[in-house]
């Protein structure tokens, strides 16, 4: 577990996005390649499906020797079939990616290229607990955080190892992910759906006070989740004790009717791309304060997420879509975690601005076995050495603390 344990605190759980950086002058761009070959060929592999499908890329040296530098490898720009997600992946789930990684993709629409954007290459401290046979599965493999570009047909990516690192530090089996979430739900289902999930059990609301009122909720289906990609069946934690508050780390360029496009890309890359059984979070909530479900088997149980290593059982993890280390949460985003954790925590009959005990499944802040003392809505960064959910978001967890409160009645 060499990966995650040596992560520091500057270690950040979201891709933010970088300053862009001067795109080289026209003339110094090579020519387009030619299309990625067909799914069969060897330089790339997809899996198509009337939800999306995923393109691989394996990564090539692009320096020619260590003279030039650190090492380098990328994806040289090409075209590509469409896709509105990217991440880089490696065979190792525990080993880290020390360096940076940067992609720039062509907008369909105009046909004009981005500047480069960085991929967060500090991931691990998301996923299932150690031990679990969900972490232990042979599919899973380390990752970058995603990144969301919207609607692009090419893409080029580089990625650099430290300068102090030798060039043998990038982990084995890199690829580029290319993630195209597809059409998913209608309009139409997609409303009909808001609201609408698995009714939590009625003794939770005859023996407990201070739930508060159940928010409307999209459901998997609302959003366009294909159930065939997900392991069947279910899995479950004991109780839900706390709420793990995170930012989704695929950066603000989305717009609230985009949202359920977004989780459909979160959802097929922790599945297809990272090993994962399901989409990692049990919530996601949007700019606009919607809130959607997130990791299946019942809105109102307690089912097991790969949200917060170390600290996944008993606990839910909730992600606001966006990038929060410099920009401020919209109000609506921060009132809709509010109103989820007032109604989802008391069904549990646990106080939003409490405290509570939880036993650490093993992370880089605190051994396994110790019982840890948290807020009942707690940030990312409180259970794993990560700044997640970013330092906007974060300030506003007392306001969702407080809020909740309220809405509970207390």
């Amino acid at each position: 577990m060499h990966g995650f344990l040596a992560s520091s605190i500057g270690v950040t759980c979201a891709a933010a996005l970088a300053l862009p950086l001067t795109p080289p002058a026209a003339a110094a761009v090579p020519p387009p390649a030619p299309a990625a070959a067909p799914a069969a060929s060897a330089e790339a592999s997809a899996e198509a499906s009337v939800s999306g499908s995923t393109r691989s890329l394996p990564l090539r040296p692009l320096a020619r020797d260590r003279a030039a530098g650190p090492a380098e490898q990328g994806v040289t720009r090409r075209d590509v079939p469409p896709f509105s997600l990217v991440g880089v992946v490696w065979d190792d789930p525990d080993s880290a990616l020390h360096g940076s990684a940067q992609v720039r993709v062509r907008d369909t629409g105009t046909g004009a290229w981005s500047d480069w954007q960085d991929l967060d290459t500090h991931n691990a401290d998301h996923g299932a607990d150690p031990g679990t046979t969900e972490r232990g599965s042979d599919r899973v493999r380390g990752a970058t955080a995603p990144l969301w570009v919207g609607d692009s047909d090419g893409v080029e990516l580089r990625v650099r190892a430290d300068d102090d690192d030798p060039w043998w530090g990038l982990p084995e089996g890199l690829r580029l992910e290319l993630v195209d979430p597809g059409l998913g739900a209608t309009r139409e289902e997609e409303a009909a759906a808001t609201g609408q999930a698995t009714p939590e059990p009625a003794t939770y609301a005859q023996a407990k006070p201070h739930i508060g009122p159940r928010p409307g909720i999209v459901t998997r289906r609302g959003w366009g989740a294909d159930e065939g990609l997900r392991e069947k069946g279910f899995k479950y934690t004991k109780k839900v004790k706390a709420a793990f508050v995170h930012h989704s780390a695929t950066g603000n360029n989305y717009t609230c009717a985009q949202a359920p496009s977004v989780i459909r890309g979160i959802y097929r890359y922790h599945v297809r791309s990272m090993g994962w059984r399901d989409i990692g979070y049990n919530f996601l909530v949007d700019k606009c304060g919607k809130i959607y479900e997130g990791r299946a088997g019942g809105v109102a149980k307690p089912v097991l997420g790969a949200h917060t290593l170390g600290f996944n059982s008993d606990s839910m993890g909730i992600a606001v879509l966006g990038t929060y280390s410099t920009k401020k949460p919209s109000a609506k985003a921060v009132k809709g975690v509010a109103r989820l954790a007032a109604w989802k925590l008391g069904l549990y009959g646990m106080n939003p601005r409490g405290k509570t005990y939880l036993k650490s499944g093993g992370g880089n802040l605190y051994r396994k076995g110790k019982n840890v003392r948290l807020n009942v809505i707690s940030g990312h960064r409180d259970g794993f050495n990560t700044s997640c959910p970013g330092a906007q978001l974060y300030k506003k967890l007392g306001t969702a603390r407080s809020t909740a409160a309220k809405y509970q009645g207390r």
